[in-house]
């Protein structure tokens, strides 16, 4: 699965924007803040109905005007898919599959896999557990809109129980029963969560490995480890046991909206131990790992973009990379960089069909 070209009215500092892409390799070279970013960016935004950067859609928009345009065409499997989406200011954003309008989001999520490896993923790394939760949230809802929905209805529930709690707290009285409704839903949910949880980490755990050794030369070991209240508890006596706790904070302290990943490298947390190529190592391993278990889940080679990731990294990392990426496995590929002597080199190395763009101040154009 591909993107033939895409068209890009208003995002960010890209006013009129329209290009045709390699199947294979595409490589964005030009200064920072051209816009390199924003181009994948606004590919990304197709895929997951969001920007990776802002969560708030209407800073999308570029500050001169008032609405933007996304439309891309896909080579889908068999078919050719062509997806478009507007926002104007002030108004919900709408969603179109070859021209027919979706009705909820989450119905694309999953449709053209892709996954992106930027600067910003240190923070999974440096980041609080919510960051590490999403990572594992957005993949599996990439392949399983059960767990996307069940993700959703849980969260609801954690927000009424949380508000009952607290009217509890300001005078209301003690209603068990009103609060064993919202627990039973929150036990429905989150046990089904957990199982995703648990087989989505226990097939990852290998690939990433593999990927690390591979990439790292077998320089450093590494671990990933999941941690969650209910590997060894019943969810509704871990909310039972914690009704007192929760009634005095005012909100739930137990289940899954609790759980970690541990990121540890030679059994020491990378947080505090890695140096800044072997965080940028661990999560670019981790990443690739992501690619595998989309791509056999979904049957699809998911399109890879990599915004500035060879920064902090030594020539032979680098190298490794370059060797993982253009191989089979992987299909269609974006590469941003400031250096065009260091993406020949790429280029070169990976011997495959590829066209390169220059970008500056929001154009973009193919070099001939």
């Amino acid at each position: 699965m591909y993107i033939e070209d895409i068209s890009i009215v208003n995002y960010k500092n890209l006013k009129d924007v329209k290009v045709g892409f390699s199947s294979r390799l595409n490589c964005l070279i030009g200064n920072n803040g051209a816009g390199k970013t924003n181009l994948m960016d606004a590919v990304y935004y197709l895929s997951f109905c969001k920007s990776f950067f802002n969560s708030i859609d209407q800073l999308n928009i570029n500050h001169e005007e008032s609405y933007f345009m996304l439309s891309g065409n896909y080579q889908r499997l068999d078919s050719v898919e062509n997806i478009t989406c507007g926002l104007q200011s002030g108004q919900k954003k709408q969603f179109k599959r070859n021209s027919k309008v979706y009705k909820k989001l989450m119905k694309h999520i999953g449709l053209l896999p892709l996954v992106m490896i930027s600067p910003s993923d240190t923070s999974l790394i440096l980041g609080g557990s919510d960051e590490r939760r999403k990572f594992m949230d957005g993949v599996i809802s990439q392949y399983n809109q059960n767990y996307l929905d069940d993700l959703l209805k849980y969260n609801r529930a954690l927000l009424q129980r949380n508000n009952l709690l607290k009217q509890f707290a300001s005078g209301q009285p003690f209603d068990s029963e009103l609060l064993a409704v919202w627990d039973h839903r929150l036990v429905e949910y989150g046990n089904r969560i957990h199982a995703e949880r648990k087989e989505f980490i226990e097939k990852l755990i290998p690939v990433f490995q593999k990927y690390y050794t591979f990439i790292s030369q077998g320089n450093e070991q590494v671990g990933l480890i999941h941690h969650s209240d209910l590997y060894e508890n019943n969810f509704s006596s871990l909310l039972n046991d914690a009704l007192a706790k929760d009634r005095m904070v005012q909100y739930t302290t137990a289940g899954i909206h609790k759980d970690e990943l541990v990121f540890n490298i030679d059994k020491y947390p990378i947080k505090k131990m890695g140096s800044q190529g072997q965080n940028k190592t661990y999560l670019v391993a981790l990443k690739l790992a992501q690619y595998d278990f989309i791509k056999e889940i979904s049957g699809m080679k998911p399109m890879l973009l990599l915004d500035d990731i060879f920064d902090k990294l030594d020539r032979h990392r680098v190298e490794q990379i370059v060797k993982v990426v253009s191989g089979e496995a992987f299909g269609q590929i974006f590469i941003t960089d400031t250096n065009r002597e260091h993406l020949d080199s790429i280029i070169k190395k990976m011997n495959t069909d590829f066209r390169i763009f220059h970008v500056d101040s929001g154009t973009i154009e193919p070099f001939v």
